[in-house]
């Protein structure tokens, strides 16, 4: 079993905090607010525990369910706590002002810049950002299991991110080092910007990306 720390409490904490309830893993919710890390953690269960962000990290994996901007100042505030932890970046850099571009320069990431951003021996990985939260509550969308899909610089952080995957009900797809996230983030822009769009009343946010074969 996997122990989970997730950092936030918004709806993203919650969908991903359901997935970790499923899979049987530990779970510990942290927030700059105690109030709201704990009010999730009595929702998502009885032993799920809660602090700020200054309690110790209890999980293997670590989960910024952040915006890019909080995430950043999370990483960098965290510093050498970080260290020997598998970190999930969930963000969609988008410039929500507009939905009309992303906020990370060509050629990068916003997984990237938390890498350069992260101290020594913490290990960004990618997941999770093409899955909107009401359908990780659910857990399936249009009656089918969420593709979550995985990139990372390294094969271990990746497997382990995958076998919790598996575990929380989903498929996880590897899609290559962490520099694929500059198109798993283009793609969920481009996803997003369907969701706000009236053309497409039918849409919601909670649509998900499956490969289907």
């Amino acid at each position: 079993m996997t122990n989970i720390t997730i950092i936030g409490s918004g709806n993203m904490a919650r969908g991903i905090g359901t997935r970790a309830v499923v899979a049987g893993s530990g779970l510990q919710i942290l927030d700059r607010d105690p109030a709201k890390a704990a009010a999730l953690a009595t929702e998502l269960g009885a032993e799920v525990t809660s602090g700020t962000l200054t309690s110790p990290l209890t999980g293997d994996i670590v989960v910024l369910a952040l915006p890019f901007d909080a995430a950043k100042d999370v990483v960098t505030a965290l510093g050498s706590a970080l260290s020997g932890k598998t970190v999930i970046d969930i963000t969609n850099p988008v410039d929500f002002s507009t939905f009309d571009s992303l906020v990370v320069a060509p050629g990068t990431s916003a997984a990237e810049e938390l890498a350069a951003l992260a101290a020594p021996g913490a290990t960004i990985v990618k997941a999770f950002n093409t899955t909107f939260a009401g359908a990780l509550v659910a857990g399936t969308a249009a009656g089918l299991p969420l593709d979550v899909f995985i990139a990372s610089d390294s094969d271990e952080a990746n497997a382990a991110v995958a076998a919790f995957v598996t575990d929380a009900g989903q498929r996880p797809i590897v899609v290559g080092p962490l520099r694929r996230a500059r198109e798993l983030e283009g793609f969920q822009f481009l996803v997003m910007t369907l969701q706000v769009n009236p053309a497409f009343e039918d849409f919601n946010w909670n649509t998900s990306l499956k490969v289907l074969v």
